[in-house]
């Protein structure tokens, strides 16, 4: 009797967190599921069922498949630039463990990635301003050419690459630090002992024990990059000051079609195909993680 009685106590004391969840994480997802096989122009409450003729229109649009390869691009650049970069510094701090100024390289690290990104973009915008950019000064100070940085489409690529990877950083660091702090000194031990240096016992056992800290942070940022809209918002901006045109990426396509072109159930459409690309590609990652531990 006790026994039931606790289980229906546990029972209703998650109902509520249940509840909450499922209105506020997988009621919009089943809605938008729904909404991409509408058409619905927002302003009107008849919504006009077209089945999958939204997803069909998505692949002959070149402003989608422009905004979706840009998108793509930042993800995995921004993953590529953040994984080996955030081990590194990783590796380094846990070393300066003893330091006094421990803390304060942790603190300087996470920072970037809790700072509002709107300021962020506008502080890095200012780095890359072609006139008055502390970047062009250095490399015209070292004897090269100044670039147009923002106003370049492949130059603003990089650069909204650089800002995720600055900004994702951060987290990828703790997340680190705390997967080293868990491998067993045992083994580094023992590697000291056959006459492993710290590069070597790094890239060696460092690198493969730290294999699922590594698949959590590549698809932490690899979400991160595919949701990328504020940073290019801001720095892809054109002269006439109609910003995101420069570079679109899919969540800007996004809210132009939903709350400019009024085209709710296409932006359905586009959401739908962006989750099932982080599905996609988690299960992939995950997937090559467990092939690999196999081996």
């Amino acid at each position: 009797m006790l026994k039931r009685k606790k289980f229906w106590f546990a029972i209703l004391a998650i109902i509520p967190t249940f509840a909450i969840f499922g209105w506020v994480r997988m009621y919009p997802i089943v809605e938008t599921l729904r909404l991409s096989m509408y058409q619905w122009n927002l302003l009107s409450k008849d919504k006009i069922f077209v089945g999958l003729a939204n997803f069909a229109e998505l692949f002959g649009d070149n402003q989608f498949l422009d905004a979706l390869t840009n998108t793509a691009i930042i993800a995995f650049g921004a993953m590529v630039i953040t994984i080996p970069a955030s081990m590194a510094l990783a590796g380094v701090i846990y070393h300066r463990t003893r330091s006094r100024f421990a803390g304060f390289y942790e603190t300087a690290v996470f920072i970037p990635h809790v700072v509002s990104l709107v300021p962020a973009a506008m502080a890095w915008k200012w780095i890359f301003d072609a006139k008055l950019g502390p970047l062009n000064a250095i490399i015209v100070s070292l004897g090269g050419e100044a670039q147009a940085w923002l106003f370049d489409p492949v130059l603003s690529v990089v650069c909204i690459i650089l800002l995720v990877s600055w900004q994702t950083l951060g987290y990828a660091v703790l997340i680190y630090l705390v997967g080293f702090r868990n491998l067993p000194k045992s083994v580094f031990e023992a590697a000291r002992l056959d006459g492993a240096n710290g590069v070597q016992s790094f890239l060696y056992m460092s690198v493969p024990l730290l294999k699922p800290i590594t698949l959590y942070v590549s698809v932490v940022t690899l979400i991160s990059g595919f949701n990328v809209y504020a940073q290019a918002y801001v720095l892809a901006s054109d002269t006439q000051g109609a910003p995101g045109r420069l570079v679109r990426v899919l969540v800007l396509d996004m809210l132009e079609n939903s709350f400019q072109n009024f085209r709710v159930g296409y932006a359905a459409a586009e959401a739908v195909i962006l989750l099932l690309i982080v599905l996609v590609l988690t299960t992939v990652q995950f997937g090559l993680l467990r092939q690999k531990g196999g081996n």
